[in-house]
């Protein structure tokens, strides 16, 4: 089985894939927080049990990939992989096989969860397409018809929005950030949900429809499919205007693609160990390029 793993700032998000049927499949996920504390010792336990409660076991896991966009806690997780699942981690880095051409000015500085999302939505959607992440920040990507990914913008999440709004307003206390019944608000709980919410609804559909203004004046082309993922995803697509689809599992399936693309160039699995140590040349020592074999790696 295939563990994937999306760590961001607020959740981590576990996918584990049966790998031994036709097509890949979803055996289990969970979302959990990201404590940046916690010691390899915590973490591993806290996974044994998300794995036991669901009738899994450690062992059953030979491949691991990990989307981090928190450095502090790689190298635990790294630690973590190895000694309660005996397995070495592929991490989503510069240098991996994206199959996918990147037309931004530095490839190496797009987070990990950004290129699974877009990895997926290509995969999934075709295009072109433009994903909308809301996590703790919110990410949008912009994918051609011909599967490039031409780039996209980064907005503060609806969470921190709000965070940085209770800590700078003294006489404002902090509300449940849900949608209210109507925009005009009658109290003050009312006012400032009305104010994240609907605002937020109009901060993600300004942006979309400023992108999709730029798409037409690039030249006219079939209508983008945009879809929404991440943990906010449910409560604020659905008043947007452009927002069509929720896939609350396309970073975990761009992981899953990703580890696809790299697991013969760069084994990491149990089943793989003697076959690395010995320096599988089959793998790492092939002279064939990346542009011969049609493929984009990401510096």
């Amino acid at each position: 089985m295939l563990l994937a793993l999306d760590v961001g700032n607020t959740n981590t998000t576990l996918g584990l894939y049966r790998l031994d049927t036709l097509k890949p499949e979803l055996a289990a996920h969970w979302r959990v927080t990201t404590h940046r504390a916690q010691t390899v010792d915590e973490y591993g336990v806290f996974f044994v049990n998300l794995f036991e409660r669901n009738g899994l076991k450690p062992s059953q896991v030979t491949h691991i990939i990990i989307a981090s966009v928190v450095p502090p806690v790689e190298s635990t997780l790294r630690q973590m992989c190895e000694n309660y699942f005996h397995v070495q981690p592929m991490f989503i880095e510069p240098g991996i096989r994206t199959g996918m051409k990147m037309l931004i000015d530095n490839p190496a500085e797009l987070g990990a969860d950004r290129l699974a999302d877009a990895v997926a939505a290509y995969d999934r959607y075709g295009g072109p397409c433009i994903v909308v992440d809301f996590g703790t920040a919110t990410k949008f990507e912009v994918i051609s018809a011909s599967g490039e990914y031409l780039g996209g913008a980064i907005a503060p999440g609806l969470g921190l929005s709000a965070d940085a709004l209770f800590s700078r307003a003294a006489r404002l206390t902090r509300v449940d950030i849900k949608r209210p019944a109507k925009v005009i608000g009658t109290n003050t709980v009312t006012h400032l949900q009305s104010g994240l919410y609907f605002g937020y609804i109009g901060l993600v559909d300004g942006i979309l429809e400023r992108i999709l203004a730029e798409l037409n004046q690039a030249g006219p082309d079939q209508q983008p499919r945009i879809v929404a993922t991440g943990g906010l995803a449910r409560m604020v697509a659905g008043d947007s205007r452009y927002i069509k689809e929720i896939n609350d599992l396309l970073t975990l399936d761009g992981l899953r693609i990703l580890f696809e693309r790299n697991r013969e160039a760069r084994p990491r699995g149990r089943a793989h160990e003697r076959q690395s140590e010995a320096g599988a040349s089959a793998d790492h020592g092939s002279q064939v390029s990346p542009a011969q074999r049609g493929e984009e790696r990401q510096p």
